[in-house]
Formats: C-alpha cells, structure tokens, sequence
C-alpha cells in the first residue's frame, strides 16, 4: 500500500477506531503499544519509545529523563539509556525550541547508542522546562524514512504530541500505581469519561443525541451504523454531527479527534 492511499485511510473508521483506542490508553501501561500499532499501519516502524526529558536551560544541559514507555522489537536492545545524554543530538535541538519539532536522525553504524544504529523520527513537544518526546525507529537494514513519510508523521504529531503530554501527566499524578492493560470495554469506557471531561472542561453542552453520536465517530462507528443503532434516518445523523462541531469547533473526524486530545 502506497503512503499516498494509506493518508487517505486515515479518513476511515478504521483509524478513528485505532485512535480512539490510543486516546482510552494514555495513562496506561499498554498506551506506547498502542501507538506502535497505530503509526505502523501507515508508516512502518520496529519500535518506539516514548520519554520526559527536564532540561536546566540556563545551563544548556538535562536535568532527568523518564521513560514513558516502550513497544517493539526490545529484545535486542538494552533499556534507553537514561544517563550521559548531555551530548545527545536532540538535546541541542530542544534547547531552543518554541514550537513542536520533528527531528530525524540517521541510523550510524558506530553509534555507541544501539538505537543510533536504526533510523530515528523523534517528534518532540515543549511545555516549559520538559520537552515530551516520541522517537520512532527503523532498521538500518531498511532505507531511512522518506519526505512524504515525514510530512505524514509532522501531519499525525499534531494528535500524537498533545496526547503523550496528557500521558505523561497521568503518569506524574500515579507514579506507583499499576494499571492493567485495558479490555475493549473499558478503553471504551475511559473513551466517555474523557469525552465528558472535555466538555465540561470547555463549557460546552451537547444533546444526548450529538454526545452519542460524536462518541460513534471516535470509536470507528459509520455514519449508517450509528444511524441503525439509533434508529434514525442518516440525514440526521449527519445534522446531529453538524450541530457538534459547531459547538466544539471542529471540522469531521479528524477535527473531532484532534479536539478529544486538546490539540
């Protein structure tokens, strides 16, 4: 499948099914896992991890790293190293940064780093002295990721980067609390609660009607699917929709998902 018809599937329930699926995880131990799933189906991958660097920017150095999480072909590797980063390549680039970053970073075959062995896209957000960042790898064996590939990813970031940072919050609040990956019922579950949260968050009141629609669409339902479940005609279906994202906004799923994620 091209890259071209895969950004077109985005547009799919499918994804938005996925995506919600990754909206109901953060905070939990599966959430890296999640995003693994999800990013490789467009653009492949073998591993990615996720991580809080704290930077002292008047010293131009960091201060701490933590790992978020880790999903991929780990087998081989050691843990991401958390120590002796004050030279690391990103670290330079972070320092200045204003706004969301992607930075890529080709695979060395002398890195002393077993990751800078493999081909790295590192999307990386800022939110005062803590930058939140994603790092996705491929295998030196394969060719380094391509312009569109990247475009692509800049384009999936605008979601990504402001989810990580709701991770990352969520792990600070319970940082010794262990949570069972998530069944499908209680991702969808959390799905609500997050839904709910967000529009009291915002003020916003929605009709019974539009909130069960909207939560249709963030978990991968179709506009006839909703429209049967709710035994109501897809016409107006599409007006409940309408009538949302005025409320919210937003424009379409895309617009619905980047709004659960406060981006």
């Amino acid at each position: 499948m091209s890259l071209t018809s895969s950004i077109a599937n985005t547009q799919s329930p499918h994804f938005y099914a996925e995506m919600g699926e990754l909206i109901a995880s953060s905070g939990h131990p599966g959430f890296a896992a999640h995003m693994l799933h999800l990013v490789d189906k467009w653009v492949p991958i073998h591993l990615v991890d996720l991580s809080e660097w704290t930077l002292d920017e008047l010293r131009d150095r960091m201060l701490d790293i933590t790992l978020l999480g880790s999903a991929g072909q780990t087998q081989d590797l050691p843990p991401l190293a958390l120590n002796s980063m004050d030279d690391h390549p990103l670290l330079r680039e972070m320092l200045g940064m204003q706004d969301p970053l992607l930075i890529q970073l080709k695979a060395k075959a002398n890195s002393a780093d077993p990751r800078g062995t493999s081909h790295q896209c590192n999307l990386v957000s800022r939110q005062g002295n803590r930058r939140c960042v994603i790092s996705f790898y491929r295998p030196p064996t394969q060719r380094g990721f391509s312009l569109a590939e990247l475009s692509f990813l800049k384009c999936l970031s605008d979601t990504l980067l402001p989810l990580i940072e709701c991770h990352a919050q969520s792990l600070r609040q319970a940082p010794h609390t262990e949570v069972e990956p998530a069944h499908t019922m209680l991702e969808q579950s959390q799905l609500q609660r997050e839904f709910y949260k967000r529009l009291s968050l915002g003020d916003i009141t929605l009709s019974a009607r539009e909130q069960e629609v909207c939560l249709g669409l963030l978990t991968g339902g179709t506009v006839p699917q909703i429209a049967e479940k709710l035994s109501v005609k897809n016409s107006s279906i599409e007006t409940y929709l309408k009538r949302a994202a005025a409320k919210l906004g937003v424009s379409g799923r895309h617009g619905l998902a980047k709004w659960m994620v406060g981006a």
